[in-house]
């Protein structure tokens, strides 16, 4: 048996309050803590230590005002919650810092507000993801839903169902369907649905409304969300098919426009930062290179006569060739620029099926990124034949070399690493590939990184 929430928003707003209740909690056990840590702390009187204490949660008020938890919310990525999360460490620990020092609080405590700090965001991270955990496990059980009604008959419009209803976790719930919709019993069609927005007493629509006409029906579309704002429900249109443009807003001064793509690494200061992550990270990942380069020169040169590096092609940033280079993990072979590596390639030596199965034969592209061909995180870079190849298959293909190619990228984490034997896997990782160029940020970089990272340790079946 189903039981249905009436009143989502006020189990949500009960979400809320509890999380924020177990992160104060959290705060108070570790101010605790750390008030005994502090240097000289065992003198200060009930007045300096209140004051500290007073301080502290300030902050943390303020910080929980500004950046509230979103796991209630009906889909949140494991990159929001880590930014957000980051975020509201970030300030409560900064904020705390200078209201201290406004005060005139004459102890020392910056280093222990650090600390401090580390451990509360190792603690609300994991805190964070059981309590999404906790929501997911209610949802399914029927609690905090919310209650849609769609009108349309368009393949749209059954894929947005699907896709809305397919994850309990979600927690939606069919309210009544006008239309057609593959999998529900209609109440009506999409005329009735408009007869009866002359009655609206005798409408019951749920939370939210999902309408997928053409937009020629101009006045249904005004009056249902005339509707929908009078009697509280959400609504979205969601374009037909046949009217469906993959085109993104963009605005040039006050002037709205449509594009075919729109990246937020157009913009001078995302290029700055990405470049300066790129930067350091490469450096700190060239140190254990070049301290194991010695060793694995040794064992590729016992094993295989020819170079250490494989230098190689590749198609990079704006349709560019560059050199990219790698660890040498195959026999010398007048293939390499035109063959893939398959599951039992016998190119392939000992060691050098080591190296591919576990990355090392990546390390050498963190002297690509330093020097600016690539980047840590993007589409990875293909050889000049399979551009040439796939730029006749794929209509989108080139976008990809909009940004940097990268040593890792957001296909390779999400299933799309390795041989593209048939057409649809490639198109799968051009998809993901100007995906991830569309949604960019530094948290879907660190979110992808953390991925890769746990492919060393968890052998992935596609890595040869």
């Amino acid at each position: 048996m189903q039981i249905h929430i009436k009143n989502n928003h006020q189990t949500n707003r009960l979400i809320q309050l509890f999380i924020i209740a177990v992160d104060f909690a959290v705060l108070c056990v570790l101010l605790y803590f750390v008030t005994d840590a502090i240097p000289k702390s065992g003198s200060w009187d009930d007045e300096k230590e209140r004051a500290f204490w007073m301080v502290c949660i300030f902050a943390f008020i303020i910080a929980e005002y500004f950046i509230p938890s979103v796991i209630h919310e009906r889909a949140v990525g494991a990159g929001d919650i880590l930014h957000r999360s980051t975020m509201l460490v970030m300030t409560q620990t900064l904020l705390s810092y200078l209201m201290l020092r406004a005060i005139r609080f004459l102890s020392r405590v910056g280093w222990h507000l650090f600390v401090m700090g580390l451990v509360m965001l190792v603690v609300i991270i994991l805190l964070r993801f059981i309590e999404r955990w906790i929501v997911k496990k209610l949802r399914q059980a029927g609690y905090n839903t919310r209650t849609v009604t769609f009108v349309g008959s368009d393949n749209e419009l059954s894929h947005l169902y699907h896709k809305l209803i397919s994850n309990p976790t979600f927690g939606y719930r069919v309210r009544c369907t006008y239309g057609h919709i593959e999998g529900l019993n209609a109440k009506g069609t999409v005329s009735d649905f408009e007869a009866l927005l002359s009655h609206p007493e005798d409408l019951r629509l749920g939370d939210e409304l999902y309408m997928c006409v053409p937009r020629r029906e101009r006045e249904l579309i005004e009056r249902t969300a005339s509707l929908c704002h009078h009697k509280m429900i959400k609504f979205y249109y969601v374009p037909i098919a046949e009217e469906k443009l993959n085109l993104q807003s963009v605005l040039i001064d006050d002037m709205e426009v449509m594009a075919t793509y729109s990246s937020p690494l157009e913009e001078p200061l995302n290029r700055l930062l990405k470049r300066v992550a790129d930067i350091l990270l490469s450096m700190l990942f060239l140190i254990p290179t070049a301290l194991l380069l010695p060793f694995i020169a040794i064992i590729i040169k016992c094993q295989s006569p020819g170079p250490v590096f494989f230098r190689q092609r590749r198609t990079g940033l704006d349709g560019r060739d560059f050199y990219c280079y790698k660890f040498r993990s195959m026999h010398v072979n007048v293939d390499s620029d035109r063959l893939q590596a398959t599951k039992d390639d016998p190119r392939k030596f000992p060691f050098g099926d080591f190296m591919r199965k576990t990355n090392i034969d990546e390390l050498p592209q963190f002297w690509n990124v330093l020097i600016g061909d690539m980047s840590i995180v993007g589409p990875r870079p293909h050889m000049l034949a399979h551009t040439e190849q796939y730029d006749k298959l794929i209509d989108k293909y080139m976008v990809r070399h909009f940004v940097k190619p990268g040593v890792t990228g957001w296909a390779q984490v999400t299933g799309f690493r390795g041989e593209t034997r048939e057409l649809w896997q490639m198109e799968g990782r051009v998809e993901r590939d100007i995906w991830y160029i569309q949604h960019w940020s530094l948290w879907l970089d660190l979110r992808i990184i953390w991925m890769t990272v746990k492919t060393i340790f968890k052998r992935d079946k596609r890595a040869y």
